[in-house]
């Protein structure tokens, strides 16, 4: 008589796995997570890797030639210089955002090289990507498409085309024949993942994955999926914005937290090589609220435009509203604000936003932000012409942040005259030729420099 197959229930979000289902994991907490999956009653043969003998480390050589460049510059800057041969890389993001076209558009570059590479679909057929590809201009005879989702069918392709790039799309549509569970399921997303690994790294093969995200933002399945990869970039922007910024937040070859910034056009995605214009090509004169804050974004300085905007609520709890800021920072300074000022805000309608779909995630940006809020409150706009960065701490005092000089050369080459910091900096720093400096050493400085 044939053993029945075993059943567990198993969590989406963290893996968690129990005989029966319950409403929420015990584990992680979230809800309506658990989901049925058959257990295999023998389990499946593995092919065993070959095991490499060991050796020193002043002994193993390097290829200097292991990057492949894309020609692509923003997307080469983000990998820290090309991609690296055997690597494994994720890419998420919103639906719609780009994902798709964005590989399609590198396989094309490496492609017209004279590299072979290999886009596998689960989500669309065949004549589907030539319709896309049309509209992107893309007819090189070196890009094949595969449309399968059985990850055995694609690796012995991939095996029989040996190409330079392999891309899957997505990650969470591929299925292994060992397992009994459905495709996107925990179990499936892992064990595909590993077998793409194995592939890339014994045949030196870079390895796209394009990943789905969750309503949280978050890469859909396992957190385990991004700690087997090597390099996990993410899809930021609003699908109905012209900019879309893609943002390494692991990168085991080159620096993490980099940006690159692209426009959506009707032919594909193109880079933008100089977004600090872009981002302040629109903005308004003499109005208040509006202050420019030059950021970092990896080793990328980025001026950036924050917008505030504070008036009296009709309503009884007054509105706090932040898109591209951290709420909580936001209603720090307005504690601060009203500690150390007197300006009480509590009644105030306040909305905060970063103009380009960027995040402002670091503290360099609160001495901006507090010089917007006043600048609105007040109704009296800051100098076109002006920068503000530095971190304000609970006392009022403001500090200095990393990389000055390299903020003040951006501000320069962009015509600034005028930068607005903490008065610790000054001393340690050139300015460039045309900037004149500004030091504070609290936000009443900050209020007496601006609008006394």
């Amino acid at each position: 008589m044939a053993k029945r197959p075993h059943t567990v229930f198993i969590c989406q979000n963290c893996g968690y796995q129990t005989p029966k289902w319950m409403g929420r994991c015990p584990d992680c907490g979230k809800w309506d997570s658990l989901a049925e999956t058959k257990l295999e009653s023998t389990p499946a043969d593995r092919e065993k890797m070959p095991c490499p003998d060991p050796q020193t480390i002043d002994a193993i050589a390097i290829d200097h030639q292991i990057r492949i460049k894309t020609t692509i510059g923003e997307f080469d800057r983000i990998l820290g210089g090309g991609i690296v041969s055997g690597s494994l890389i994720l890419i998420g993001g919103e639906p719609g955002i780009g994902k798709s076209t964005l590989v399609l558009q590198v396989l094309d570059c490496l492609a017209r090289s004279g590299l072979k590479v290999l886009y596998v679909t689960g989500e669309e057929s065949a004549a589907q990507i030539k319709m896309r590809a049309q509209r992107l201009g893309i007819s090189s005879p070196l890009l094949y498409v595969l449309p399968v989702t059985s990850i055995q069918d694609c690796l012995l392709k991939a095996e029989q085309l040996r190409p330079a790039v392999l891309a899957i799309d997505s990650i969470q549509t591929m299925y292994s024949e060992e397992l009994a569970s459905a495709p996107g399921t925990v179990g499936q997303v892992r064990e595909v993942a590993a077998k793409l690994l194995g592939f890339g790294k014994s045949t030196a093969t870079p390895v796209f994955l394009i990943g789905h995200v969750t309503k949280e933002g978050a890469i859909a399945g396992p957190k385990i999926l991004e700690h087997l990869v090597d390099t996990v970039l993410y899809f930021e922007g609003e699908s109905n914005h012209l900019y879309r910024v893609l943002r390494s937040v692991k990168n085991r070859y080159g620096s993490t937290n980099e940006v690159g910034v692209f426009e959506m056009r009707d032919s594909g995605l193109k880079e933008v090589g100089n977004p600090s214009l872009i981002f302040l090509q629109q903005r308004p004169e003499g109005a208040s609220g509006s202050v420019v804050i030059p950021c970092l974004e990896g080793s990328r300085p980025l001026l950036l435009e924050v917008q505030a905007l504070v008036g009296t609520s009709p309503f009884g709890v007054p509105r706090r509203t932040c898109i591209g800021v951290d709420p909580n920072r936001v209603a720090l300074l307005v504690a601060i604000l009203g500690k150390r000022l007197g300006l009480e805000l509590g009644d105030q309608d306040i909305f905060v936003n970063v103009t380009g779909g960027l995040r402002l995630e670091v503290p360099a940006s609160d001495l901006a932000l507090v010089a917007a809020l006043l600048s609105s409150f007040l109704n009296r706009p800051v100098d076109m012409k002006t920068i503000i960065f530095g971190e304000v701490g609970l006392a009022g005092e403001v500090r200095g942040v990393n990389q000055p000089l390299l903020r003040l050369r951006e501000a320069a080459r962009l015509g600034f005259t005028r930068c607005i910091t903490s008065r610790n900096t000054i001393p340690d720093i050139q300015a460039p030729p045309g900037i004149w400096l500004a030091g504070v050493g609290s936000v009443q400085d900050l209020y007496e420099t601006l609008f006394a």
